[in-house]
């Protein structure tokens, strides 16, 4: 995979040139901070399921169009969150305000959009849904922004939107472009899909246990902007003293030592566990998407132990 991902890195980054420099550099600046790459990296693995490595080329320029999709969004999250620092680095906002991070964003998913239209009306009109998806998830999420009465059903409608559209739009086109049959494309967007559900849950974990090092960015910062998670409903349900306590804290803006306080009440009740478990089950649902798969074994096998070892990447408590 590293020279598969090298491929993603130079497509990325050539994508993302335009006329003018100034544009360049702007809508270089967080792919230039690096990444996972998670989702070209699902797109190439499932590419090879058919084709082995390495995979054509189209496979490639499919996940670069998901991952630039995430970049983009990323651009217009940091305005909305009024973010300060994102992988690592000055977020785009901060740097350059808000207008241009804005238009820049657009210029991602302006250039996703060319690329997925290179590749055939099925995956363009994939890339649109899946933009009006996140749309939607980011929407749901901001509906319920400081209520402390967010249900787990509107959590997970959300997330749906806002993180396994993504995932899921990675392993279908991987799947579309490398020409697997029907069924198995629809078992591996299945596949994307679940991962996705369980890979936020655990993003959502990480920002109550994570410190800010490992996660690049200012941790608790979903509490401190009145987005409640997972862990957080879960920890208020149980209608104990320590719910009672956290219910106190919530429903406004909350700065630096009472985001802190929040957070070790989260992590007191068994919340983290329970959330663990959630996301520990959509692992095994994506494992249990592949087997219709057929094909290259050693890209199946990666497929699912990247599913299986997810809830792995959480800190011990």
């Amino acid at each position: 995979m590293a020279g598969e991902l090298t491929r993603v890195e130079d497509a990325l980054r050539s994508s993302v040139v335009a006329d003018d420099a100034y544009l360049t550099e702007i809508a270089s600046h967080l792919i230039r901070a690096g990444g996972k790459r998670l989702r070209p990296a699902f797109s190439v693995a499932v590419g090879a399921v058919r084709t082995g490595l390495p995979v054509p080329d189209g496979v490639v320029l499919g996940g670069v169009a998901v991952e630039l999709v995430q970049v983009g969004s990323l651009h217009h999250d940091d305005v909305m969150d009024e973010a300060l620092t994102r992988r690592g680095v000055e977020s785009v906002n901060a740097r350059w305000g808000n207008l241009r991070a804005i238009l820049s964003g657009d210029f991602l998913l302006a250039k996703a959009s060319e690329i997925a239209a290179s590749l055939g009306v099925e995956v363009a009109e994939l890339l649109a849904k899946t933009i009006g998806a996140l749309c939607e998830g980011q929407v749901r999420e901001l509906q319920t922004t400081f209520n402390a009465e967010r249900t787990e059903e509107q959590y997970l409608s959300a997330i749906a939107g806002k993180t396994a559209s993504l995932f899921a739009a990675a392993t279908r086109i991987g799947a579309i472009v490398a020409d697997l049959p029907r069924d198995q494309v629809e078992a591996l967007t299945l596949y994307g899909h679940r991962y996705g559900m369980a890979f936020q849950i655990v993003d959502d974990i990480l920002d109550v246990v994570a410190t800010d090092e490992q996660l690049g960015k200012p941790s608790g910062q979903d509490l401190a902007e009145g987005i409640y998670n997972l862990p957080v409903i879960r920890a208020l349900r149980r209608g104990d003293a320590v719910a009672g306590e956290l219910r106190g804290l919530l429903g406004s803006p909350l700065g630096r030592d009472d985001v802190d306080h929040a957070r070790k009440l989260v992590r007191a009740d068994g919340a983290i566990e329970d959330s663990l478990v959630l996301a520990a089950a959509y692992c095994r649902e994506a494992v249990e998407a592949l087997a219709p798969v057929t094909g290259r074994r050693e890209a199946i096998d990666a497929l699912a132990t990247a599913a299986a070892g997810l809830v792995d990447t959480v800190p011990a408590l």
